[in-house]
Protein backbone atom coordinates (compact mmCIF):
# COMPACT_ATOMS: atom_id res chain seq x y z
CA UNK A 1 0.00 0.00 0.00
CA UNK A 2 1.11 3.16 -0.87
CA UNK A 3 2.01 6.19 1.96
CA UNK A 4 4.16 8.46 -0.58
CA UNK A 5 1.60 10.76 -2.50
CA UNK A 6 3.81 12.71 -5.13
CA UNK A 7 0.79 13.70 -7.45
CA UNK A 8 -1.06 15.25 -4.05
CA UNK A 9 0.13 18.82 -2.27
CA UNK A 10 -0.99 18.82 1.72
CA UNK A 11 -2.79 21.87 1.82
CA UNK A 12 -3.50 22.88 5.50
CA UNK A 13 -5.37 26.56 6.49
CA UNK A 14 -4.20 27.75 9.73
CA UNK A 15 -4.86 30.38 12.17
CA UNK A 16 -3.29 31.12 15.91
CA UNK A 17 -3.40 26.86 16.58
CA UNK A 18 0.06 26.02 15.73
CA UNK A 19 -0.30 23.34 18.20
CA UNK A 20 -3.01 21.75 16.53
CA UNK A 21 -0.97 22.37 13.52
CA UNK A 22 2.14 20.26 15.44
CA UNK A 23 -0.63 17.42 15.96
CA UNK A 24 -1.65 17.08 12.84
CA UNK A 25 1.53 16.97 11.07
CA UNK A 26 3.46 14.36 13.52
CA UNK A 27 -0.06 12.35 12.75
CA UNK A 28 1.10 12.09 9.22
CA UNK A 29 4.41 11.40 10.03
CA UNK A 30 3.56 8.62 12.47
CA UNK A 31 1.57 7.13 9.60
CA UNK A 32 4.59 7.42 7.43
CA UNK A 33 2.57 9.53 4.65
CA UNK A 34 4.33 11.74 2.74
CA UNK A 35 3.12 14.33 -0.27
CA UNK A 36 4.39 15.81 -3.37
CA UNK A 37 4.05 18.86 -1.04
CA UNK A 38 2.78 20.64 2.36
CA UNK A 39 1.32 24.20 2.00
CA UNK A 40 0.81 25.98 5.00
CA UNK A 41 -1.82 29.20 4.40
CA UNK A 42 -1.60 31.00 7.77
CA UNK A 43 -4.43 34.01 8.34
CA UNK A 44 -2.29 36.51 10.11
CA UNK A 45 -1.97 34.58 12.98
CA UNK A 46 -0.09 36.16 16.37
CA UNK A 47 3.63 36.47 16.65
CA UNK A 48 4.18 33.51 19.00
CA UNK A 49 2.43 31.09 16.69
CA UNK A 50 4.55 32.49 13.82
CA UNK A 51 7.59 31.59 16.00
CA UNK A 52 5.88 28.45 16.04
CA UNK A 53 5.45 27.44 12.44
CA UNK A 54 8.62 29.18 11.75
CA UNK A 55 10.41 26.27 14.30
CA UNK A 56 7.95 23.62 12.97
CA UNK A 57 9.10 23.89 9.32
CA UNK A 58 12.16 23.19 10.39
CA UNK A 59 10.80 19.85 11.24
CA UNK A 60 8.19 19.64 8.47
CA UNK A 61 9.45 21.67 5.52
CA UNK A 62 6.61 22.92 4.07
CA UNK A 63 5.72 25.71 2.31
CA UNK A 64 4.31 28.91 4.21
CA UNK A 65 2.16 31.08 3.31
CA UNK A 66 1.36 34.04 5.18
CA UNK A 67 -0.28 37.90 4.82
CA UNK A 68 0.25 40.48 7.28
CA UNK A 69 -3.37 40.68 8.77
CA UNK A 70 -6.33 38.65 9.30
CA UNK A 71 -8.13 38.18 6.27
CA UNK A 72 -10.73 35.42 6.84
CA UNK A 73 -10.54 31.82 5.85
CA UNK A 74 -11.99 32.72 2.16
CA UNK A 75 -8.76 34.57 1.62
CA UNK A 76 -6.38 32.04 3.27
CA UNK A 77 -8.01 29.14 1.28
CA UNK A 78 -7.62 31.01 -2.09
CA UNK A 79 -4.18 32.14 -1.49
CA UNK A 80 -2.85 28.40 -0.22
CA UNK A 81 -4.58 26.62 -3.51
CA UNK A 82 -2.95 29.40 -5.56
CA UNK A 83 0.57 27.97 -3.98
CA UNK A 84 -0.17 24.35 -5.04
CA UNK A 85 1.76 22.78 -7.80
CA UNK A 86 1.00 19.42 -7.87
CA UNK A 87 -3.11 17.94 -10.29
CA UNK A 88 -4.27 16.91 -6.66
CA UNK A 89 -5.08 18.97 -3.45
CA UNK A 90 -5.79 17.56 -0.01
CA UNK A 91 -7.36 20.37 1.57
CA UNK A 92 -7.38 19.53 5.97
CA UNK A 93 -8.19 21.88 7.96
CA UNK A 94 -5.15 22.46 11.27
CA UNK A 95 -7.76 20.98 14.23
CA UNK A 96 -8.24 17.72 12.33
CA UNK A 97 -6.22 14.15 12.77
CA UNK A 98 -5.82 11.17 10.55
CA UNK A 99 -6.59 8.04 11.74
CA UNK A 100 -4.83 5.04 11.43
CA UNK A 101 -7.54 4.56 8.41
CA UNK A 102 -6.02 7.09 6.39
CA UNK A 103 -3.89 5.35 4.11
CA UNK A 104 -6.24 2.40 2.93
CA UNK A 105 -9.19 5.28 2.09
CA UNK A 106 -6.88 7.39 0.70
CA UNK A 107 -5.21 5.19 -2.19
CA UNK A 108 -8.29 4.54 -2.96
CA UNK A 109 -9.80 7.72 -3.77
CA UNK A 110 -7.05 9.30 -5.17
CA UNK A 111 -7.12 6.02 -7.80
CA UNK A 112 -10.61 6.47 -8.20
CA UNK A 113 -9.91 10.74 -9.15
CA UNK A 114 -7.48 9.53 -11.43
CA UNK A 115 -9.55 6.52 -13.43
CA UNK A 116 -12.91 9.10 -13.40
CA UNK A 117 -12.10 12.33 -14.98
CA UNK A 118 -15.50 13.50 -14.05
CA UNK A 119 -15.05 13.99 -10.43
CA UNK A 120 -13.95 17.11 -9.02
CA UNK A 121 -14.08 15.97 -5.28
CA UNK A 122 -14.51 13.03 -2.61
CA UNK A 123 -15.08 14.15 0.50
CA UNK A 124 -13.51 12.23 3.90
CA UNK A 125 -15.43 13.78 7.06
CA UNK A 126 -18.91 15.10 7.90
CA UNK A 127 -21.18 16.01 10.51
CA UNK A 128 -24.02 14.24 8.91
CA UNK A 129 -24.70 12.11 6.11
CA UNK A 130 -25.74 13.61 3.02
CA UNK A 131 -29.05 12.97 2.31
CA UNK A 132 -29.10 11.99 -1.45
CA UNK A 133 -26.84 9.53 -2.54
CA UNK A 134 -26.15 6.57 -4.77
CA UNK A 135 -23.73 3.64 -3.74
CA UNK A 136 -20.48 4.09 -6.17
CA UNK A 137 -18.84 1.30 -4.84
CA UNK A 138 -18.78 -0.50 -1.35
CA UNK A 139 -16.64 2.57 0.81
CA UNK A 140 -17.37 5.80 -1.32
CA UNK A 141 -21.20 6.95 -2.37
CA UNK A 142 -21.88 9.47 -4.79
CA UNK A 143 -23.81 12.72 -3.95
CA UNK A 144 -26.65 13.62 -6.12
CA UNK A 145 -28.32 17.06 -5.89
CA UNK A 146 -32.00 17.05 -6.18
CA UNK A 147 -33.26 20.36 -6.81
CA UNK A 148 -36.83 20.46 -6.96
CA UNK A 149 -38.10 21.66 -3.46
CA UNK A 150 -40.15 18.03 -2.74
CA UNK A 151 -36.85 17.29 -1.89
CA UNK A 152 -36.54 18.95 1.29
CA UNK A 153 -33.59 17.95 3.28
CA UNK A 154 -32.26 21.62 3.41
CA UNK A 155 -28.72 19.41 3.90
CA UNK A 156 -28.32 19.18 0.14
CA UNK A 157 -27.39 22.34 -0.33
CA UNK A 158 -23.69 21.34 1.48
CA UNK A 159 -22.73 19.25 -1.58
CA UNK A 160 -19.02 21.06 -1.02
CA UNK A 161 -17.84 21.35 2.36
CA UNK A 162 -14.90 22.41 4.03
CA UNK A 163 -14.21 19.46 5.91
CA UNK A 164 -11.39 17.48 5.08
CA UNK A 165 -11.18 16.18 1.30
CA UNK A 166 -9.43 15.28 -2.38
CA UNK A 167 -9.76 17.68 -5.09
CA UNK A 168 -8.36 18.81 -8.39
CA UNK A 169 -6.17 21.84 -8.05
CA UNK A 170 -8.18 23.01 -10.61
CA UNK A 171 -10.66 23.38 -8.37
CA UNK A 172 -10.39 27.59 -8.30
CA UNK A 173 -10.03 27.61 -11.75
CA UNK A 174 -13.26 25.27 -12.52
CA UNK A 175 -15.75 26.69 -9.30
CA UNK A 176 -14.26 30.28 -9.29
CA UNK A 177 -12.55 31.62 -6.01
CA UNK A 178 -13.90 31.80 -2.47
CA UNK A 179 -15.11 34.84 -2.26
CA UNK A 180 -13.80 37.08 1.01
CA UNK A 181 -14.67 39.82 2.80
CA UNK A 182 -17.95 38.09 4.32
CA UNK A 183 -18.51 35.16 7.08
CA UNK A 184 -16.68 32.20 6.38
CA UNK A 185 -20.22 30.28 6.96
CA UNK A 186 -21.45 32.34 4.32
CA UNK A 187 -18.48 32.13 2.05
CA UNK A 188 -18.34 28.16 2.11
CA UNK A 189 -22.13 27.87 1.42
CA UNK A 190 -21.69 30.58 -1.68
CA UNK A 191 -18.80 27.87 -3.05
CA UNK A 192 -21.57 24.92 -2.15
CA UNK A 193 -23.95 26.56 -5.06
CA UNK A 194 -21.05 27.37 -7.23
CA UNK A 195 -20.31 23.79 -7.15
CA UNK A 196 -23.97 22.61 -7.51
CA UNK A 197 -24.16 25.07 -10.12
CA UNK A 198 -21.49 24.46 -12.40
CA UNK A 199 -22.43 20.65 -12.37
CA UNK A 200 -19.30 19.77 -9.66
CA UNK A 201 -19.07 15.79 -9.00
CA UNK A 202 -18.74 14.34 -5.63
CA UNK A 203 -18.21 11.26 -3.78
CA UNK A 204 -18.38 10.98 -0.32
CA UNK A 205 -16.80 8.31 2.60
CA UNK A 206 -19.58 6.31 3.61
CA UNK A 207 -18.07 5.96 7.09
CA UNK A 208 -17.51 8.94 7.00
CA UNK A 209 -15.90 9.95 10.90
CA UNK A 210 -13.43 6.65 10.22
CA UNK A 211 -10.32 8.72 8.37
CA UNK A 212 -10.16 12.11 10.52
CA UNK A 213 -10.71 13.14 13.98
CA UNK A 214 -11.86 16.80 14.61
CA UNK A 215 -9.89 18.04 17.92
CA UNK A 216 -10.53 21.13 19.73
CA UNK A 217 -8.03 21.62 22.58
CA UNK A 218 -9.69 23.99 25.65
CA UNK A 219 -6.23 25.85 24.76
CA UNK A 220 -6.67 25.61 21.30
CA UNK A 221 -10.44 26.12 20.76
CA UNK A 222 -11.87 26.34 17.40
CA UNK A 223 -12.29 29.81 16.22
CA UNK A 224 -15.92 29.69 14.67
CA UNK A 225 -18.58 30.12 16.96
CA UNK A 226 -22.30 29.39 16.17
CA UNK A 227 -25.39 30.61 17.36
CA UNK A 228 -26.72 28.07 20.04
CA UNK A 229 -30.62 28.16 19.25
CA UNK A 230 -29.38 25.91 16.38
CA UNK A 231 -28.66 23.32 18.81
CA UNK A 232 -31.32 23.94 21.35
CA UNK A 233 -34.00 20.88 22.51
CA UNK A 234 -36.20 23.61 23.89
CA UNK A 235 -39.97 23.15 22.35
CA UNK A 236 -40.18 26.46 21.47
CA UNK A 237 -36.69 26.76 20.02
CA UNK A 238 -37.33 23.37 18.56
CA UNK A 239 -40.73 24.83 16.11
CA UNK A 240 -38.70 27.88 15.11
CA UNK A 241 -36.23 26.04 14.04
CA UNK A 242 -38.44 23.86 11.79
CA UNK A 243 -40.19 27.25 10.42
CA UNK A 244 -36.29 28.16 9.91
CA UNK A 245 -35.02 25.32 7.79
CA UNK A 246 -38.44 26.00 5.49
CA UNK A 247 -37.58 28.74 4.73
CA UNK A 248 -34.03 27.94 4.25
CA UNK A 249 -34.73 25.70 1.83
CA UNK A 250 -36.52 27.81 -0.20
CA UNK A 251 -34.07 31.02 0.19
CA UNK A 252 -31.31 28.29 -1.00
CA UNK A 253 -32.94 27.58 -3.73
CA UNK A 254 -33.72 31.04 -5.22
CA UNK A 255 -30.23 31.84 -4.79
CA UNK A 256 -28.86 28.69 -6.15
CA UNK A 257 -31.64 30.25 -9.40
CA UNK A 258 -30.23 33.09 -9.33
CA UNK A 259 -26.76 32.53 -9.05
CA UNK A 260 -24.66 33.43 -12.46
CA UNK A 261 -22.63 30.22 -13.94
Amino acid sequence: METHFPEVTLLITHYNRSSSLERLLHAFRELNCTFGGIVVSDDGSRPEHLNALQALNNRFDFQLVTTPKNRGLANNINKGQEAVKTPYTLYVQEDFVPKATFAAYFNEALAIMNSDNALDIIRFYAYFPYPYVTPYNQNFSKMIFKSWPVYANHLKFYYYSDHPHLRRSSFLTKFGRYIEGIHSDKSEFMMCLSFIKKKGKGLILNDFTSMFDQKNTSSEPSTLNRANWRESTNPMMLFARWWYLKYRLLKNTFELAMLKE
